[in-house]
């Protein structure tokens, strides 16, 4: 399957460029800090000062730490100021291998805490390095070049070093934060929400470091044993910090069931697929979406409704495979993230074990509910490249799925209306209905006796480039696209008009149209049709609609009420592929149809199939029951004619008795088989070989 192609040719350099960043920045800091630590001992100087002020900036930095393993939060997006002050002071000092070893304590303690964050922790170590270095560039440009054996000691902790302490603050900040955005940005080429509020953030941090480092330094120098209090305002300094993440992150969590929202979803996809990329794996979404959850809302109003979401939410955590993560998009509409997944069975798999946890009964106030829910699984890089893509193909499987009841659907782009080569077939099929292009064919439906039931229309499109094109295709994207309304139009139109042609010539037999469930729904459906009819002076017993069974499962009573205005204008209701839904029989009884047709995929086996054969009975019984005629697709051959025959169904429609015929050969057919009717090819010749032996002997026939 084709992967999409959504995603920008700056986006693809992206995707080769950036993965390889951390490397590299990891690799430059490495080589930087072994030079200066070499550089340093080769001269004879220590990397830390000893004494009272070492002791004391020990245990402030071990103070900062401990602070930020409480938190539980890592050290990322520049969410500590707390570090960098202190490392900064450290720099303006002592230069910057004693301050970079400040800044590496701090990541490589918290990263030992917090076990499943070291690939993170490393990167940000790293960037730190580069960032101290260009801090003591920017340093160096004023004449100052601190070391532990001559440490920085302006004349002045006054306005006079402001110059210094601002380009050394801002060199850091600009060259580690750029640096770690650049690194940690996904291949969207947009910062996630909680980084993007990071700019704030880091003018807090950029305050911090100007007003604390100094104060840091002179008290380093002048009163050491006191360093130990500045953890104070450090630690003030990083609780803003956290405060304001927290705030970011409360923008990103579905304010009733506390899921991540639609926004965390797709940075989190970013991310995943940032991953799976690297590894060389898959990445699935699966979208689920609660079935006729309105009506809760509608009958037992929208508290009782955030009541079971809340429930749904609840048991969806807990039915989450380990490593997946869920969200809510809105209203009944959830999603879950596999960063990994082996396959699209695996995905699938997963999908139906979600649905399932979802379906089982839920408890409101004693009262017991089934919500049954439907999934679409889309997968990285089979269907989609990117989030944004991987979350619309999700939902396209997902609306799928409820369309066929069929409760989990794996994407499948011929079943997409909104890829670029299905899009330009719905632009071709609009104009080949505008054009009459659009041809109807007529495949005969016959009884036993042979007499001719009626005919069925099937639409016929031959594209003038791709040569014909599958019915199935056609007419899935008209249904997904709108355009279903305007193409069942166009076939009642030219499937009326043809039906005056024959009874102008005396061919008085009915055709069927088959229509979808948006037309049944539709209002005034009733209404136009009728009027068609009388547009054309046909009466209505001479058209009949077929229908399926998903007009009944969506609204039963929205479709009864059409179909009984239909049947009071006197058109016949056929119910079409009968046996392929899930519930039809609750409301086949209530349903004003005259006809019940098998489907195909029940009588192409009859004559070898014991349990085909017996749904086929069954089906038979229970439709003469109710008083309907009942027509078997998809007959082939004499064996299931026969079958058929004995256990007493009413009409066959297939390729034995004719193949689907345009106008002028379903005129002929019908005119030759006018006085007689149909009958099959060994009936036809036994009648002539009778016919042949009551002839006189000896008479001739001209």
């Amino acid at each position: 399957m084709k992967p999409t192609d959504s995603a920008a040719p700056a986006s693809r350099l992206r995707q080769l460029v950036v993965p390889a960043l951390p490397a590299a920045i990891v690799t430059v800091a490495s080589l930087a800090l072994a030079t200066g630590v070499f550089r340093t001992l080769g001269v004879g100087d220590a990397l830390f000062p000893g004494g009272s002020v070492g002791w004391s900036l020990a245990i402030l930095t071990g103070v900062i730490v401990g602070h930020l393993v409480a938190l539980g939060r890592d050290r990322w997006w520049g969410g500590t100021g707390s570090g960098a002050a202190l490392a900064l002071a450290v720099l303006l000092l002592y230069g910057w291998v004693p301050a970079t070893l400040v800044s590496l304590s701090v990541v490589v303690l918290v990263g030992a805490a917090r076990r499943n964050r070291w690939r993170q922790a490393v990167v940000h170590g790293a960037v730190d390095v580069l960032g101290i270095g260009a801090a003591a560039l920017g340093l160096a440009a004023f004449g100052v070049v601190s070391t532990v054996r001559q440490p920085w000691t302006p004349l002045a902790w006054d306005l006079s070093v402001l110059p210094e302490v601002v380009v050394t603050a801002g060199g850091y900040l600009f060259v580690s934060r750029g640096l770690l955005w650049l690194s940690l940005t996904p291949r969207s080429g947009q910062l996630p929400a909680i980084p993007r509020t990071a700019v704030v953030r880091q003018a807090l941090v950029g305050i911090a470091l100007l007003g604390i480092a100094p104060l840091i330094a002179v008290c380093a120098v002048n009163a050491p044993l006191l360093l130990p209090l500045f953890a104070v305002p450090l630690i003030a300094l990083d609780s803003t910090l956290w405060i304001a993440r927290a705030r970011a992150e409360e923008q990103l969590r579905d304010p009733l069931t506390g899921l991540p929202n639609r926004q965390w979803l797709l940075e989190r996809t970013w991310t995943a697929l940032d991953e799976a990329e690297r590894i060389g794996a898959r990445s699935a979404l699966v979208l689920i979406d609660l079935d006729r959850f309105r009506s809760v809302n509608d009958t037992l109003g929208h508290l009782a409704g955030d009541r079971l979401l809340l429930q749904i939410a609840d048991r969806l955590r807990h039915a989450l495979p380990r490593g997946a993560e869920a969200a809510r998009l809105g209203g009944d509409e959830f999603a879950v993230l596999l960063p990994t997944t082996d396959s699209l069975t695996s995905s699938q798999r997963v999908a139906r074990n979600l649905v399932a946890a979802l379906s089982s009964p839920l408890d409101l106030d004693g009262l017991t509910l089934v919500l049954e829910a439907s999934a679409g699984v889309a997968v990285f890089p089979d269907h989609a490249l990117d989030a944004e893509g991987l979350l619309r193909r999700a939902d396209v499987a997902m609306y799928q799925a409820k369309r066929d009841r069929s409760g989990v659907e794996l994407y499948e782009a011929k079943r997409d209306g909104n890829t670029p080569d299905r899009l330009g077939l719905l632009g071709d099929l609009r104009r080949a209905l505008d054009a009459g292009d659009v041809e109807l064919h007529y495949q005969p439906k016959v009884g036993f006796d042979g007499h001719v039931a009626g005919l069925e229309a099937l639409v016929r499109w031959v594209h003038p480039d791709r040569g014909r094109v599958p019915p199935d295709e056609f007419i899935a994207i008209a249904e997904s696209s709108g355009l279903m309304p305007r193409l069942t139009e166009y076939v009642l139109e030219t499937a009326l008009a043809q039906v005056a042609r024959w009874r102008a010539m005396g061919l008085e037999v009915p055709v069927a149209v088959n229509v979808s469930p948006r037309d049944v729904h539709s209002p005034g459906f009733a209404g136009a049709v009728a009027a068609r009819l009388a547009r054309h002076r046909v009466p209505p017993g001479a058209l009949q609609l077929e229908i399926t069974e998903h007009v009944l499962l969506e609204d039963p009573q929205r479709a009864a009420d059409t179909l009984a205005g239909l049947t009071a204008h006197g058109v016949k209701m056929s119910l079409d592929d009968f046996g392929t839904g899930y519930s039809s029989l609750v409301h086949l009884r209530r349903l004003p149809v005259s006809e019940l047709k098998i489907d195909r995929s029940f009588v192409a086996r009859l004559a070898v199939d014991t349990e085909d054969a017996e749904i086929v009975r069954c089906t038979l019984d229970l439709a003469h029951s109710l008083g309907l005629l009942v027509v078997a697709e998809g007959v082939e051959d004499d064996e299931t004619w026969e079958r058929l025959r004995d256990l007493g169904c009413d009409a066959v429609q297939g390729w034995l008795v004719a193949a689907a015929m345009p106008p002028d050969e379903t005129t002929a057919w019908l005119r030759a088989r006018g006085e007689h009717g149909w009958h099959r090819e060994s009936e036809t010749a036994a009648l002539a070989a009778e016919k042949a032996a009551e002839r006189p002997s000896g008479q001739v026939l001209n």
